[in-house]
């Protein structure tokens, strides 16, 4: 498949003729996905937690790596599959129990392609205020939400091939642009910040850097591995995949943490508006230079989600070609850019706190979704096919009860800034835990995690089936 050619397969398994490359490649796309100027943001907000320069360092790292090794596992099914994250899905849960996670999914990715767009606009709009300062805010905000769009339509289109491609140069262009910034920045870092948090602080710190960065990918871990061969190392895998995740946000995290230590009041400032605030922070001459980083972070990950979401509203069973899902998927992503950016003033805080509710259901997915895989179909060698199609049984119900168990569980061990979304989560902490670091670091979505995958081995494990039967 070249680069320049519409990707045709949708989630059937890749043909082995089709499959090449090497699993480093997939350090690339995780990497440029994951190189937002949000990660300097991040080390603000888990310095919060109430950790000094060393623990907050530690704690983000550990979250970071631990995370984004669920994701590293997941993407081995699919190097040896040939399928998507959210079809893989059906093994463990059935056709229809399976679809009420992929719509959850989708949702999360179409939400994150509107959030993440909305923010290259408005970064370009901020940039270019300072730059061209007598053009209207509202031309540049329009211009640059248009190209940002059409651009992550159009590599989302073309499909893995070009995703691989783009990708790879855009973190080149990243890592030059963001080594420049952080040595520009150097004279504002210090490491003055006193660690005045308990053990439990530093366990909500790994928790909260799991949630802020892994557990939002888990859902399409398979999704850029499942073009390589299907005799590519599985370590390999699983480590391309969790260097090229967590290893670029750990610099600018270490970054963030930095900056709080050395000018509080700009790091606080950066965590409410990372790309406003430190723009405000640079010499003019580099301010394009910056904006191209900044739209650019966002764009990679908006690029990864728009591709993602189209494999999962196939999934849905929607009868639509893959670039065809991409085009609405789209559409859905340039109308909410459009509310955000000309209509709203409150959305983006409620939608960001339903990706909380999100991040728990997907949490619990995932963690079955591995035990099934590695327990039960031998590391993703032994899927069968039949499990996977619209014949296949509706429900296996050690999945889907596991996955309403944790869910809930875990929805009780949340919290929320949205007043709504608050009256339904939360139901199983104290006031006090709920106003403190266990309910700020949102740690029900661990609970979940490790809940689901201990009841569905548990469950699996007694009653001796490792799928229902599909029938002929």
């Amino acid at each position: 498949m070249g680069t320049m050619a519409v990707e045709q397969n949708g989630i059937n398994a890749v043909p082995e003729g089709e499959r090449r490359g090497r699993p480093r490649d997939l350090f690339w796309p995780w990497a440029g996905s994951n190189l937002s100027l949000f990660g300097v943001a991040f080390g603000v907000y888990i310095v919060g937690l109430g950790l000094g320069v060393v623990p907050a360092i530690i704690v983000g790292a550990l979250g970071y790596a631990l995370s984004f090794l669920l994701v590293g596992l997941v993407a081995v099914g699919g190097a040896r599959s040939g399928v998507p994250t959210m079809t893989l899905g059906r093994a463990p849960f059935g056709y229809q129990g399976n679809k009420l996670p992929t719509l959850l999914s989708y949702v999360s990715n179409v939400g994150w392609e509107i959030v993440l767009v909305t923010l290259a606009a408005q970064s370009g709009a901020e940039i270019l205020k300072r730059i061209a300062p007598g053009i209207p805010v509202t031309t540049t905000t329009a211009v640059c939400f248009a190209v940002a769009a059409v651009a992550v339509i159009a590599v989302g289109v073309y499909g893995h091939a070009m995703i691989m491609v783009v990708q790879r140069y855009l973190t080149y262009v990243f890592v030059v642009l963001t080594v420049v910034y952080l040595v520009l920045m150097v004279p504002r870092l210090g490491g003055s910040l006193e660690t005045t948090a308990g053990p439990g602080g530093w366990v909500g710190g790994i928790v909260f850097a799991m949630t802020l960065l892994g557990l939002g990918w888990v859902n399409c871990g398979a999704d850029y591995s499942r073009y390589l061969p299907a005799t590519s190392s599985p370590r390999s895998v699983a480590l391309w995949t969790t260097l090229g995740g967590a290893l670029p946000p750990m610099v600018l995290l270490v970054f963030g943490v930095l900056l709080t230590g050395g000018d509080p009041r700009l790091a606080e400032a950066a965590g409410a508006n990372p790309v406003a605030a430190l723009a405000g922070a640079l010499p003019t001459w580099f301010l394009l230079p910056y904006l191209l980083t900044a739209i650019g972070g966002f764009l990679a990950g908006a690029i990864m989600d728009i591709y993602s979401s189209g494999l999962s509203m196939l999934a849905l069973g929607v009868p639509v070609r893959r670039h065809h899902a991409v085009l609405i998927d789209g559409l859905l992503m340039v109308l909410g850019g459009y509310y955000l950016l000309f209509v709203s003033t409150s959305f983006l805080a409620t939608f960001q706190a339903f990706l909380a509710v999100v991040g728990v259901v997907m949490a619990a997915w995932a963690a079955i979704f591995l035990v099934d895989m590695w327990r039960l179909r031998g590391g993703g060698r032994t899927y069968d096919e039949r499990l996977l199609r619209p014949d296949a049984p509706a429900l296996n119900w050690p999945g889907v009860a596991s996955l309403v168990v944790a869910s809930a569980v875990g929805l009780g061990l949340i919290t929320s800034a949205d007043p709504n979304i608050a009256a339904f989560v939360g139901f199983l902490m104290s006031d006090g835990m709920r106003s403190g670091t266990f309910g700020s670091a949102n740690i029900g979505v661990v609970v979940a995690l490790a809940l689901a995958g201990l009841l569905y081995f548990v469950i699996t494990a007694v009653t001796r089936r490792t799928t229902p039967s599909p029938r002929a």
